[in-house]
Order: C-alpha cells, then structure tokens, then sequence
C-alpha cells in the first residue's frame, strides 16, 4: 500500500508541476514579447525551446504511465468514463504541444509577425486541455 501512495504523491506532484511549469511560461513569454527588447525575447525563446520544452514534455508523457500504474494498483477498470476522456484529451494534448513548438520555432524567425499571436493560441489550448485533464483526474473516485 505504500507503494500506491508514493506513487499517487509522485503522480499528483508531477501534475502540479506541468500546469505550473505552462502557466509560467505563458506569462513569461507573454511578458517578454510585449517589451521592446527582441535579445530578451529571443533568449527566452530559445531557452523555452531547447531546455523547458522538452522537459515538459517528458514530464507531461510520464502522466499516462505513472496513471495506469495507479490504476491497475488500485484495481481500477481502465473503461471508466474518467479515464478515457482523459486520454482521448492526451491524444489531442500531443498535437497541439508539437504545433506549439512549431510556432515557437517561427516565433524565433525574424519576420514572422503572426507566429506570436499564432503561438499564443496554442498555448491557451494547451492549458486548456491540461485543466480538462486535470480537472477529469480531480474528478475520478477516490
């Protein structure tokens, strides 16, 4: 039984810090790209794209296993309605963090005037589908 604790602490903590780490990002982006100065914006830029970006992703990909481990050890059957909504979202997730980094990657090219506001629309959806995930997780039965 401690296992399942550790692991739904883990789980949870893991959760916490994706929707953090996008809600910080978006604010940080956001408040570059209004300033005046591009070397700013495209040093958080690049750093989103090589260091934070894929870091997020391997923590956002580590949910769907760590949550089927929960599961199967609490003995849950994988057909509930929580649970495959939440993936249905997690495959719709997936797209739309790739065209986001595709719009940051544009967003980074000089003369791109639509990428930013471009970016920012994935962004949003992005953390969208995470408080649907998430909400759907807090939702579950206990």
């Amino acid at each position: 039984m401690e296992h399942y604790l550790t692991l739904r602490i883990v789980h949870g903590a893991t959760a916490v810090l994706l929707l953090l780490g996008v809600i910080v990002h978006l604010i940080m982006l956001w408040k570059a790209g209004r300033g005046s100065d591009e070397a700013v914006l495209q040093r958080k830029l690049q750093r989103t794209r090589r260091l934070s970006l894929p870091l997020l992703a391997a923590i956002g990909l580590s949910l769907p296993v760590t949550g089927w481990w929960l599961t199967h050890l609490a003995g849950w059957p994988l057909g509930q309605f929580w649970l495959l909504a939440s993936s249905v979202l997690f495959l719709v997730l997936i797209p739309l963090v790739l065209l986001l980094a595709g719009r940051l990657g544009a967003w980074q090219a000089p003369g791109s005037p639509t990428a930013a506001r471009n970016a920012a629309i994935y962004a949003v959806l992005v953390l969208a589908v995470l408080i649907a995930i998430t909400a759907l997780m807090g939702a579950k039965p206990v």
